[in-house]
């Protein structure tokens, strides 16, 4: 039986007691980490979108600039906190473009290598869809089937990382739960 589309995603996600229909052409799932005092799941459900500028890695960017398309779904994720985890789901609001810091010399984020016609860093913009309640890391930890996800691998820093339909799916179960 399907009900109403969910209040998030609604043309393509579809919800019924338990089982998620993607009805649209596949998407991509990333997890984006930020720490919440410098721009925390509060602050883009404020702004409604924003440019995920100052990254830079090159693998986070290759992940923006190569993978990332407008409509892939994220979750936002807060590190370097108290309880570190999950906090809330985003949305690819505009694929990627030079990130304009790596031109401004004001910016903590410049690079003097970077030219206009060969730009070094690129951004995506991310649409805030919902906060969720917190899913610690430890909580992550502790599911099976997400065993093999990279923000759990030992050794993992990026800012950015993909996120298998598995995990995703796993995780939304978890967010589900009371």
């Amino acid at each position: 039986m399907r009900l109403a589309p969910h209040s998030f995603f609604a043309q393509r996600v579809f919800v019924s007691s338990s089982l998620r229909h993607f009805v649209t052409d596949p998407v991509n799932y990333w997890l984006f980490k930020s720490e919440p005092t410098t721009y925390g799941i509060d602050h883009l459900a404020k702004d409604k979108v924003t440019a995920w500028t100052g990254v830079r890695n090159y693998q986070a960017r290759n992940f923006m600039r190569d993978a990332m398309k407008k409509g892939d779904h994220g979750f936002f994720y807060h590190s370097s906190c108290e309880v570190p985890g999950i906090a809330g789901i985003v949305e690819v609001a505009r694929a990627a473009y030079p990130d304009p810091t790596q031109f401004d010399r004001k910016s903590r984020y410049h690079d003097g290598g970077a030219t206009r016609d060969e730009p070094r860093w690129f951004n995506v913009d991310l649409r805030f869809v919902k906060k969720t309640r917190v899913v610690s890391i430890a909580g992550l930890r502790a599911e099976k089937a997400l065993g093999k996800m990279q923000i759990l691998q030992r050794g993992n820093r990026l800012s950015i990382t993909p996120v298998t339909q598995a995990e995703w799916e796993c995780i939304l179960g978890l967010l589900d739960k009371k």
